[in-house]
């Protein structure tokens, strides 16, 4: 068997062999582990097989190697490529849950085929001030309580994680990060949902989704930043019905020649 042409921790999970991959991208301090039991249940509520992994810097991927720069969703949109390259899914659906959003909305302008459909959760298309704020709230008390529960993720990685993550998102070179101009190159369906009383994000996000690429909205109500995982049932109910649908159209390719807009 050939090794895949990538170093990150990756789960499969099976499903049918005709239907797209779902592709799962975690949040900005998230993981495999952290997702839970939640892709075993979308894959099965569909049918699809789904491919699960952990980013550079997180979970059980390799360590980061340098700091984390302001563009690190594009980054990583470009570092998605050759992981789906180096796994041979050339048919997938991409499932984001916040900065895994992003990136996921950001991978079609790359070039290339385009996936299937796009989910994504809790994304953040440009800067809001409450994103920050409570990046801020995080920050100021991360080593009484949150530190040590993402230990158990992430271990001697932590630090380092975080403190990338953070510094990025409260640097004043982020002020202008706005991904919006690259949504116009999606060319396949999307579901933006978000959560009603979402900390770090408002309404808008969705709204300048749905603007650009079409998207579908969906608002879990009473509910924060994590819909997967504080109203699984809803949520679980929403995505799997929206794929079932994407699911029954035939699949498109669409390619073109691989550019970055780094």
């Amino acid at each position: 068997m050939v090794p895949p042409r990538h170093s990150l921790y990756v789960e499969r999970i099976a499903g049918a062999e005709d239907l797209p991959v779902l592709v799962f991208l975690h949040h900005g301090l998230g993981s495999v582990a952290q997702w839970r039991d939640f892709p075993r249940r979308l894959a099965e509520a569909t049918g699809c097989p789904a491919l699960v992994y952990d980013r550079t810097g997180h979970g059980q991927s390799p360590p980061l190697t340098a700091p984390r720069s302001v563009r690190y969703h594009y980054e990583e949109a470009g570092r998605l490529h050759e992981l789906l390259e180096g796994e041979a899914i050339a048919d997938f659906i991409l499932v984001g849950h916040s900065d895994g959003g992003t990136i996921a909305l950001i991978y079609p302008s790359l070039g290339g085929v385009q996936p299937r459909g796009i989910v994504c959760e809790a994304a953040h298309v440009f800067v809001e001030n409450c994103t920050r704020e409570g990046i801020r709230q995080v920050l100021a008390t991360w080593r009484d309580g949150l530190r040590h529960k993402l230990e158990r993720y992430h271990g001697s990685k932590t630090d380092a994680l975080f403190l990338n993550w953070s510094g990025v998102w409260l640097s004043p070179d982020f002020d202008g990060f706005n991904c919006c101009d690259l949504l116009p190159r999606v060319a396949c369906p999307v579901l933006a949902l978000q959560g009603s009383e979402d900390p770090y994000g408002s309404s808008l996000q969705p709204e300048a989704i749905a603007k650009y690429t079409g998207a579908a909205i969906a608002e879990i109500p009473e509910c924060g930043h994590d819909p997967h995982q504080e109203r699984p049932e809803r949520t679980l109910s929403v995505m799997a019905e929206w794929i079932r649908a994407v699911t029954l159209a035939p699949a498109v390719t669409i390619k073109a020649p691989r550019t970055s807009p780094c």
